[in-house]
């Protein structure tokens, strides 16, 4: 595999790592053969070593001495808990802006807000989507809370939603909630908008998941979760079978 220029090879091994375990390649308890990485990848043992000291802070590897990495616990309960995390985490530094909702950054997210509403294309909602989570972490989230932040999002990857067709109009509305909360003064508001988005996108990645047989799905795929995530109303199912790059 040729290499990415632009892209550290640390971050490079790290995608790559998640895509073998998104695409059920890797499995819980599997071995990461760090030979064959270093060889389809083209990298030396370095960044490989750099990629697994992230994963496993973030909970994806587990380092065994003298036997090498292996990967923890991947079923719907850990993708569930990764979202469920991210919209918890998010929903501080959104509830912060509620809190103290400067003139600048409602006009920021206004101007995001006009753009997302009439975005078309799946890939540029989600450009703008991401934005919009940067200008609120990037105003209200400390170095530690932005850090936590983006250890959450690993089994969240960016290129799923690009490419989720359903995108804007599945997403949009927590986003309008938020805002509106925001602009209000709402904090409570505005962290629910955000876990009640982190449980949405739950439902679409596990679908996504039982479509690819990388989950066994249960007899109807529409109801991925048993229930809701705490404090959150039950939502009407996203879709029974999105197609999506991961």
């Amino acid at each position: 595999m040729p290499k990415k220029y632009g892209v550290k090879e640390k971050d490079q091994v790290v995608n790559h790592i998640l895509n073998l375990v998104l695409t059920g390649k890797l499995r819980s308890g599997d071995r990461v053969d760090r030979n064959e990485i270093a060889l389809g990848l083209g990298v030396s043992r370095v960044p490989i070593q750099e990629a697994l000291i992230e994963l496993e802070h973030d909970g994806i590897v587990s380092t065994r001495y003298h036997r090498g990495a292996f990967v923890e616990r991947f079923d719907e309960v850990t993708v569930l808990e990764h979202h469920e995390l991210d919209g918890m985490l998010n929903g501080i530094a959104s509830a912060r802006a509620a809190s103290n909702p400067t003139p600048r950054i409602l006009g920021q997210l206004d101007s995001l807000m006009r753009s997302m509403r009439t975005a078309k294309d799946s890939r540029v909602f989600s450009e703008l989507a991401a934005e919009y989570r940067r200008t609120v972490n990037d105003e209200y989230a400390g170095p530690r809370l932005h850090a936590t932040i983006r250890a959450s999002q690993d089994l969240i990857p960016h290129a799923f939603w690009m490419s989720y067709q359903n995108n804007r109009d599945d997403v949009l509305p927590y986003y309008e909630d938020e805002t509106s909360a925001i602009r209000r003064r709402d904090p409570d508001a505005a962290r629910a908008a955000c876990v009640g988005r982190a449980y949405l996108m739950a439902q679409a990645m596990l679908a996504e998941l039982f479509r690819r047989r990388v989950f066994t799905a249960p007899d109807d795929v529409r109801q991925v979760v048993a229930g809701p995530l705490p404090g959150l109303a039950k939502t009407e199912t996203v879709c029974a079978e999105p197609s999506m790059a991961l």
